[in-house]
């Protein structure tokens, strides 16, 4: 595939999954994760030709205008879509599959210092929500979702929804339907058992601070009487 098919699939990944983008022209000339693509595919093509400085140093230039690290030994499929973009990394070993969404601040990040496969493994159709951080050789399956702000350090199944500070699997997505079976949540249902004890509590405790304000005017008389 040629690189203006590759820059167009980029195009029509962003204008297909922003609902601000109106125009092609608006999404080329300003869409920083649209930049920072192109920048990237170029400097892949020079880190697989040998030419590794010069990729490296056309990476770190696009981080400076975008604000987005692709490092050029990545590998990346097509029609992902960087939205807003501001702070992501994308490491060295990291492979991403077609048609990914990648939300500002993610981090597919490494834990070993070896050279080997140290950064995670996306498959297709996977959305990273802001924020959340993917840590070493995990592998994230197709149409999973990350939730914002989550921290995955382990695999996760195709389908999946994950949430949480580390991740856990709270559903899954039936893609043949597009339906969403929720998965028990312990931590969930006892925090939810808390509060409904504490409503429970404050409740009662109201009723009984009812009961003294009523029965305060007869202790009195009955004082009085004394």
């Amino acid at each position: 595939m040629g690189w203006l098919a590759t820059l167009n699939e980029d195009i029509d990944a962003a204008q297909r999954r922003d609902p601000a983008a109106r125009t092609r022209a608006e999404v080329l000339l300003t869409y920083p994760g649209v930049h920072a693509l192109i920048a990237y595919r170029v400097a892949h093509t020079l880190d697989r030709r040998g030419a590794r400085l010069i990729a490296r140093l056309l990476s770190h230039a696009a981080r400076t205008l975008t604000g987005i690290e692709i490092h050029p030994s990545a590998t990346i499929g097509r029609g992902l879509f960087i939205d807003h973009g501001m702070g992501v990394v994308i490491g060295e070993t990291a492979v991403i599959g077609d048609r990914c969404h990648l939300l500002q601040g993610v981090t597919l990040g490494g834990t070993s210092t070896r050279r080997e496969k140290r950064h995670p493994t996306l498959g297709n159709d996977v959305t990273v929500g802001a924020g959340a951080k993917v840590i070493g050789a995990v592998t994230i399956g197709d149409g999973a979702r990350i939730g914002a702000g989550s921290v995955v350090v382990q695999s996760v199944p195709p389908g999946a929804t994950v949430v949480g500070v580390p991740g856990h699997v709270i559903a899954y997505t039936n893609r043949s339907n597009d339906t969403v079976e929720r998965l028990p949540d312990p931590e969930w249902d006892r925090m939810q058992a808390l509060e409904d004890r504490i409503d429970d509590l404050e409740r009662q405790l109201a009723e009984t601070r009812a009961q003294l304000d009523e029965a305060q005017p007869r202790l009195a008389e009955g004082a009085e009487a004394r």
